[in-house]
């Protein structure tokens, strides 16, 4: 879409002179209704005739503002953006830890610090805790969200596969990348650092049974890795793609990399997010952004248990591990490449206004409480680091 070229074009419509060929008509027509509605604050719908001017009183005829228009939007929406997230980083460090500390309180084998990443107490109470509160951190913002953006469940989500190719490339790249991204914090004395690297599982999993972890880690691998994307990968990425579908890849990566609140996973979270929402743009479903996470983890779960289970050639049988995925996901990434680069490959739809990608990310980083939230994770990554 160029709004630019006021020679040829006078006319603004930003709703009409998106590019909708990328998706699907169904996610497209629930999309486009949902963008026109006037009563819709989230909603960037603005329209306009360069040679029409407004008669603004004390001001005198002033023509209407696209980049104002366009910047009211984006903060609107990250406001609902930051304080998702902020409910997220509470559930996450505070309430998460009160629930458990009232546990304790009651007598169940349960204990915590507010000052400490650890869980520890009984196999059963452990897991049990961690699950709900994997839930509530994700399914409590996902609802606020869903309930201020009020978007229909066929713009929320991109449901229909249109490129396979597209869908399988991203698996691959995903398992290049998987092996990629542990490489910086693989070679190390400290085992308890590399353990915690792998994992999202803020607790001894050594001393769990074997029925606790694995409970856990289908629920870790498949249940939040499908909550995740879909909370990363909907309302909030729908609303965003108004403005460009890679200024909603941006954004909804950089919040998926800072709500890990790890520097030692910030890198991995950032790219494995941006694998999968291009893949879901690219292939034109929410399943292949869902695969990808799912890859990610079966990945850091195969390290924990090569872990834990090879001592003596553990540094061999790792390596080789390593090596065999990012050779398996680079040449599968290129062979698909190859054979599918001359069909129609499905493109991603891109915004150009009066406001360029940079200021309009300076834009979305400084609408409220965003900063704040940045703050927060920020500090709660140097206080994991620390500990």
């Amino acid at each position: 879409m160029q709004l630019t070229d006021t020679s040829e074009k006078n006319i603004i419509n930003v709703v009409e002179q998106f590019d909708y060929s990328t998706q699907d008509d169904s996610y497209n027509q629930s999309f486009i209704k949902w963008r026109k509605n006037k009563d819709n604050p989230y909603a960037f719908n603005f329209k306009m005739d360069r040679r029409e001017s407004v008669f603004v009183e004390g001001k005198g005829f002033e023509s209407k503002s696209l980049p104002t228009a366009e910047r009211n939007c984006v903060i609107k929406i990250m406001n609902v953006a930051g304080i998702a997230m902020l409910i997220w980083i509470v559930i996450d460090n505070i309430i998460g830890k009160a629930v458990i500390s009232l546990f304790d309180f009651l007598g169940f084998d349960i204990h915590s610090s507010f000052f400490s990443t650890g869980v520890y107490g009984g196999d059963v109470e452990i897991v049990t805790s961690l699950i709900l509160i994997g839930l509530m951190k994700v399914l409590i913002p996902a609802w606020y969200v869903h309930k201020k953006l009020k978007m229909p469940s066929k713009a929320e989500y991109l449901t229909k596969l249109r490129h396979s190719p597209d869908m399988i490339d991203s698996l691959c790249m995903a398992m290049a990348a998987s092996a990629v991204t542990s490489l910086p914090n693989i070679y190390t004395n400290k085992t308890r650092l590399l353990y915690n690297y792998f994992r999202d599982i803020d607790a001894d999993t050594s001393v769990w049974s074997q029925e606790q972890f694995i409970i856990y880690a289908i629920f870790d691998i498949v249940v939040l890795s499908v909550l995740s994307e879909l909370f990363f990968r909907g309302a909030i990425f729908g609303a965003l793609r108004q403005f460009g579908d890679v200024f909603a890849l941006v954004i909804t990566s950089v919040m998926s990399a800072l709500l890990v609140q790890d520097v030692r996973e910030f890198p991995a979270a950032l790219l494995m997010s941006a694998i999968a929402a291009a893949g879901m743009l690219r292939s034109g479903s929410i399943l292949t952004a869902i695969y990808v996470q799912i890859i990610f983890k079966l990945y850091r779960l195969a390290l924990i248990l090569l872990e834990s289970t090879s001592t003596d050639t553990i540094y061999l049988h790792r390596n080789i591990f390593i090596l065999a995925v990012f050779i398996i996901g680079a040449l599968g990434f290129g062979t698909v490449y190859l054979l599918s680069k001359k069909k129609n490959r499905h493109r991603i739809a891109s915004y150009k206004s009066e406001i360029s990608m940079w200021e309009r990310l300076v834009i979305a980083f400084r609408s409220y409480p965003v900063p704040a939230v940045v703050g927060v994770c920020v500090m709660a990554a140097l206080i994991k680091l620390i500990l």
